[in-house]
């Protein structure tokens, strides 16, 4: 398709997207826009070092070669160094959402929908809400000098109900979201939207701050999905090791962090935000596990970092978008199910807090999460609603405290964000997992 170079590396990142956005401010519309773009991101390595090139004229792309290969130096033995020969080559197309896409759905209709779930917001306690409906649709095409030629689509969609609630002295925010990859999946969800909406009225009435100190916690699903996330996802990610001795030292393979029972994966074939058939360098998306059976077994890695530290390509080479070269990114990670019903789980605590919702979360060695909705647990049950600032611990300690994990499992995506690293933000990625019960954490 394109005249490469002699001597040099080069790949090409082709991007055709759409997008809708829609928002309200109470009933208000804010914003009905519509968008498509297409860019390209070429990029040519000679050994030495990388030459990148961003541009909006796809019929540019041949001149942005040939530019770029006018910088660089010709190595005849260029497809012999390390990062190169890592490179996976793979010709293929995986095309899913032809025939179903979100492009394909009338704005006025994707409205209509969040208008209708707007009916839903009636209580006195709810003083303000924003609304939005987002979707995007995007279709890669990868080629790259050693015969990598993949081409595939991806495709979310979403509805999210920021709510601000007062109560007396009381004042609190609430989220309902949904996330879905076909629009038709977010039809017909009043009850979810106003179980959750209910949920948060509830809880800006009736909860009390929490006592400071050592709690047994558990997990919902989101709130797991966030942790591992979080607190150990981001340290996972290996460029953050190359060149760090005390980072690799910490994160050394076969060391034993926590019980049998307490296994993360990083899996790009899931379907949902975090889905990647294909990597931005053109390696096939995989299952990951980072630790299995208590026991540290894997990084995650693009071409350069899969050189560095010699170890298998992971298919976590990933951009934002078109104007930004691949570092190494999570895809859907999370906490693997377990074989325990979740009611067995809950009965075993007698003085404990659960973390039903967040509001954020930050870490590397230590982490620090914000609770948005929590309960205490009381002689195994779940009862009343505790306001929780901050859960924070180490993160190796806090693996190591896990001691049950449900089989009720729930794999999410975030609606209208996703992960932030260095300036590229906001990535689509999945999160989730079963509830994740941890011994002993700090709660203030």
């Amino acid at each position: 398709m394109y005249k490469f170079p002699k001597d040099l590396y080069v790949d090409v990142r082709i991007e055709e997207t759409f997008e809708t956005r829609i928002s309200f401010k109470k009933r208000d519309l804010q914003e009905q826009k519509v968008r498509s773009n297409k860019g390209a991101f070429v990029r040519i390595f000679d050994g030495n070092r990388w030459y990148y090139s961003s541009l909006t004229d796809i019929d540019g792309v041949q001149d942005a070669i040939d530019t770029l290969a006018q910088m660089a130096a010709p190595n005849p033995k260029i497809m012999e160094h390390p990062v190169v020969k890592a490179f996976e080559v793979n010709q293929d197309t995986v095309l899913q959402y032809e025939n179903n896409s979100v492009a394909d759905i009338p704005v006025e209709k994707k409205q209509a929908l969040l208008e209708g779930y707007l009916d839903l917001v009636k209580y006195p306690e709810i003083v303000h809400h924003t609304s939005y409906y987002v979707d995007r649709k995007t279709k890669k095409s990868i080629y790259s000098s050693k015969g990598t030629a993949v081409t595939f689509d991806t495709q979310t969609c979403g509805i999210r109900l920021n709510l601000e609630l007062v109560y007396k002295e009381n004042k609190d925010t609430g989220v309902a979201s949904k996330a879905a990859v076909y629009f038709d999946e977010l039809k017909g969800l009043e009850d979810y939207f106003k179980e959750e909406i209910e949920k948060s009225v509830t809880f800006v009435r009736e909860a009390k701050p929490v006592e400071p100190g050592i709690y047994t916690v558990l997990l919902s699903p989101l709130a797991t999905g966030v942790f591992t996330h979080e607190s150990f996802g981001h340290k996972s990610e290996s460029d953050f090791m190359v060149g760090d001795e005390t980072m690799k030292a910490e994160w050394a393979l076969g060391k034993t962090i926590g019980q049998d029972l307490l296994t993360i994966i990083d899996d790009g074939t899931v379907v949902g935000n975090g889905y990647v058939p294909y990597d931005d360098e053109g390696t096939k998306g995989r299952k990951t596990y980072i630790i299995k059976n208590g026991k540290l077994t894997g990084r995650l890695h693009s071409a350069a970092t899969s050189a560095a530290l010699e170890e298998p390509l992971t298919g976590n080479a990933r951009a934002v978008n078109f104007e930004f070269e691949p570092i190494v990114r999570m895809t859907t990670t999370y906490i693997e199910k377990g074989n325990r019903p979740l009611k067995d789980i809950i009965g075993e605590i007698e003085k404990g807090i659960y973390v039903d919702t967040i509001n954020h979360g930050s870490g590397m060695s230590t982490f620090t999460i914000a609770p948005a909705r929590a309960y205490k647990i009381e002689n195994g049950k779940i009862t009343s609603p505790v306001r929780v600032s901050v859960i924070t611990g180490n993160v190796f300690e806090t693996l190591a405290e896990v001691d049950a994990v449900s089989e009720e499992f729930e794999l999410l995506s975030f609606v209208g964000g996703g992960c932030g690293k260095m300036e590229q933000f906001p990535l689509p990625v999945g999160f989730g997992g079963p509830y994740t019960r941890v011994k002993k954490i700090n709660v203030q």
